[in-house]
């Protein structure tokens, strides 16, 4: 009788080995990746053509013109990142700046409340704004674009009821203008620079944003609520809920840049505003948000305030014609969107 042979055990399939990507393919599909190699070249140009540019004060006069576009840009970049627009952000500015000064004008009373009157008014427009969008179902390109023109209207047409004027009486002698100054529009002095506070509360927002992206659950939200709402919701994401908070998110910094307007120069205009919601959707999008959601990063819409910044005075510093901003600004967004689909095209390609 033949002794019985010994079998192996049949041995567990091996998983094939996971592809890494290189250093260089990871660089590139960050978002900002595009807009970073924009900025240096543009910083470039502008030191080698104008030498006022070269100095700290004209960097700080940058930086101050970057801080201006890139506080609201931050919020209006998460907003496009969950699959958004806000067309009412620049008349939002103004609208905030205006109820504060007139409500603590008006009524005499410390600008602090006119402050907290202020926010709440923004907020309840930007949950107005994100409450239609996600009940409607109407694209919010339509919903903001008719918020815009009723911001606009009220700016002026009460602006002119209660004042006589198109514009806010000044506020610098009311209680509290020192201590709200301080808060919004002071100059801080770093030692070897002076800058805006603005500057600060810009880099503070944009960390904070980054931060909210790439490290909490939320961020996990928004960038599945950008990218298809519907698989989204499938999985239990509050998608109403996440596109909601980035509206009142967006209407909180723009309320912040409106105290910063009135503060700064004590007295608001009320046609002010009406256009910059395209600039901060250019410094989103020159910075790698994708217009169809999904894709993009805080620290990109910075970097895309910071080009405008540049470009807004470095134009002056060189000398060149003013009348030229707004062609090389469409250049320059035509331009971004081609590198950006590119690079990721590329990086998409690479291992």
């Amino acid at each position: 009788m033949s002794a019985p042979v010994a079998t192996q055990p049949p041995r567990a399939p091996q998983e094939p080995p996971r592809a890494t990507r290189s250093l260089t393919a990871r660089v590139l599909t960050r978002p900002e990746i595009g807009a970073v190699a924009a900025a240096i070249a543009i910083f470039i140009f502008f030191f080698a053509v104008a030498a006022p540019f070269r100095t700290l004060p004209a960097f700080s006069t940058v930086l101050y013109a970057s801080s201006t576009i890139g506080i609201v840009a931050v919020g209006v970049a998460l907003l496009m990142i969950g699959g958004e627009f806000d067309l009412s952000s620049g008349v939002s500015v103004v609208t905030s700046a205006l109820t504060a000064a007139m409500v603590s004008f008006q009524l005499s009373l410390n600008v602090w409340v006119g402050v907290l009157v202020s926010l709440i008014v923004a907020l309840a427009i930007g949950f107005l704004n994100g409450y239609l969008v996600v009940r409607t179902g109407i694209p919010s390109f339509l919903i903001t674009l008719s918020t815009f023109f009723m911001l606009r209207g009220i700016n002026l047409g009460v602006t002119k009821a209660v004042t006589g004027t198109v514009a806010t009486p000044n506020v610098s002698e009311l209680d509290g203008f020192s201590a709200a100054k301080a808060v919004f529009a002071s100059d801080i002095n770093l030692g070897f620079i002076n800058i805006k506070i603005t500057v600060l509360w810009w880099i503070l927002f944009v960390a904070i944003a980054t931060w909210l992206l790439l490290r909490t659950r939320v961020g996990n939200w928004i960038f599945a609520s950008g990218g298809n709402s519907a698989s989204a919701r499938a999985v239990g994401v509050p998608v109403h809920k996440v596109k909601i908070g980035l509206f009142m998110g967006v209407a909180f910094l723009a309320w912040f840049y409106g105290m910063h307007l009135l503060f700064n120069f004590s007295s608001v205009q009320s046609g002010l505003g009406i256009g910059n919601e395209f600039i901060y959707i250019i410094a989103a999008v020159v910075g790698g948000a994708l217009l169809t959601g999904g894709y993009g990063s805080a620290i990109g819409a910075a970097v895309g305030a910071f080009i405008f910044g540049m470009t807004t005075q470095g134009i002056v510093f060189a000398g060149f014609d003013p009348n030229w901003f707004y062609t090389f600004l469409g250049a320059m967004l035509l331009l971004a969107v081609l590198v950006n689909l590119y690079v990721k095209q590329y990086a998409l390609t690479r291992k």
